[in-house]
């Protein structure tokens, strides 16, 4: 056993440079902007780009529709799937699985196709690429939403409310999302970070975003773009951190008295 805790930490070791060491080697690469110094240069370039804060403000602004959207519609069809209908759980959860098939220039060029004729012409407005980022995110929000319903008890939840004289919509509103707030939070940091570090959809669809602004600035900009991406990993580690945070208390039965 002494010998197989030896082992484990010098594989978590290894795990931890193959991961971490390009990270080191980019930043301090992005900090030699000028010579024969180490500084912030690069850094106080991009932030005063207009460009960045165009690109990161739209990312920010698809990132929040898509949250929206992808909470009012996963939360209710996983949650009736539970209650009601867990026998069409398998089939819910290999159309979740889809965007993993299915590659995404692939459903670019599908929407594009689809949406750019009448009756339905959505390539001038930025619904088809918040619905494409909602399609992208559906593993995510799936898995989290549904691990977090796993955890509670669902049907005794609802009716409790119902015998308290709540309806469907209160159900939800009151007793089931706060239950899930641990994974819903896990949901949607997990979509923010997909939807900021996209580059296939937006670029295609000639929508301004993160993803492409980076692309674009690594074909003039050396240093500037390896900040760039030393931002965006340090953003998704953010995300990440912030969902293990709030996931240690564990999702916890809220009460339903506030149902009535």
């Amino acid at each position: 056993m002494r010998r197989a805790g030896v082992w484990a930490w010098l594989l978590f070791g290894l795990g931890m440079i193959y991961f971490f060491l390009p990270l080191i080697a980019s930043f301090l690469f992005s900090l030699r902007k000028l010579q024969d110094r180490l500084s912030f240069e690069a850094y106080r370039l991009v932030f005063s780009d207009p460009g960045f804060a165009y690109s990161f403000g739209s990312s920010l602004r698809w990132a929040a529709f898509t949250i929206v959207i992808s909470l009012l519609l996963v939360v209710p069809t996983v949650y009736w799937v539970h209650l009601r209908a867990p026998r069409f759980r398998p089939i819910v959860e290999f159309i979740t699985l889809m965007p993993f098939v299915v590659p995404a220039v692939v459903l670019a060029f599908g929407l594009i196709r689809a949406y750019a004729r009448p009756p339905l012409m959505l390539t001038s407005s930025p619904a088809i690429l918040v619905g494409a980022y909602v399609v992208l995110s559906l593993p995510y929000m799936f898995r989290a939403v549904d691990n977090g319903l796993r955890a509670i008890d669902v049907r005794t939840l609802t009716e409790a409310a119902q015998s308290l004289g709540a309806g469907w919509v209160t159900v939800l509103w009151r007793v089931i999302f706060p239950n899930l707030r641990v994974a819903l939070l896990s949901g949607m940091f997990l979509t923010f970070a997909i939807v900021v570090g996209e580059y296939t959809f937006a670029a295609l669809l000639a929508w301004p975003a993160f993803g492409p602004y980076v692309v674009l600035t690594f074909q003039s900009k050396a240093y500037e773009a390896v900040a760039l991406s030393t931002l965006s990993f340090g953003l998704t580690w953010a995300s990440i951190g912030v969902i293990q945070w709030l996931g240690r208390g564990g999702p916890g039965q809220a009460q339903v008295a506030g149902a009535r």
